[in-house]
């Protein structure tokens, strides 16, 4: 089984920064001379949140307006503060939280600033066609629930052990469903206690 991929296994070290006080003539120039899609906006101070400028925010709020971009400052354009990505986030759920806040890159932030990630990054360097995260949960699931019938069948199933083995299928179920946005018809255990109604009891904890 492939490795799980996080933020940091793919981000981008190379970032570039820029004054907010800068003119987008300014930002366009460097962007091209850096060969880079967005630059991060220096801090004022420590305790100053990120910002972010990114091609797009360009043409749609400067070029799609006609402004005159001698003229706009990167201040009035960036994105501050901005979304940021915590380098031990799994690659799919950096997708997911684009997916929902309709950005591209973000910069990886832990204490500092680490790199940036964005669409492409996901898309090139992440291991998504060869392990797709439901292949990968449904593996650990069906492995769990094999796992589990082997501790009950053992243990016993009013056991302790047999609770705890169907509460980590349950767990990963819960984590696909999630991840999958829909909701289980029927989990495993409760598929297990279609033989086994005994086995709730086992369930059952001290508070």
């Amino acid at each position: 089984m492939e490795a799980i991929m996080k933020a940091t296994d793919i981000m981008n070290t190379h970032v570039v920064s820029i004054r907010g006080s800068a003119t987008i003539a300014e930002a366009v120039k460097l962007m091209a001379q850096k060969g880079v899609h967005c630059l991060m906006v220096d801090r004022r101070t420590d305790a100053d949140a990120y910002g972010i400028i990114t091609e797009t925010d360009i043409v749609y709020q400067v070029i799609a307006y006609g402004k005159d971009p001698h003229t706009v400052r990167v201040f009035e354009i960036m994105t501050k503060p901005c979304i940021t990505v915590n380098p031990e986030l799994e690659v799919e759920y950096v997708a997911r939280l684009f997916a929902m806040t309709g950005i591209r890159r973000a910069p990886v932030i832990q204490g500092e600033l680490l790199g940036i990630i964005s669409t492409t990054d996901i898309l090139t360097k992440g291991n998504y066609v060869e392990e797709p995260k439901m292949v990968r949960l449904e593996k650990l699931i069906q492995d769990a629930i094999a796992e589990a019938h082997q501790v009950c069948a053992a243990k016993g199933a009013t056991s302790p052990e047999c609770a705890a083995a169907w509460d980590i299928v349950e767990e990963l179920q819960a984590e696909a469903a999630h991840y999958s946005a829909q909701n289980l018809p029927k989990t495993a255990f409760e598929e297990y206690l279609a033989e086994n109604p005994e086995a709730l009891e086992a369930r059952v904890y001290d508070v």
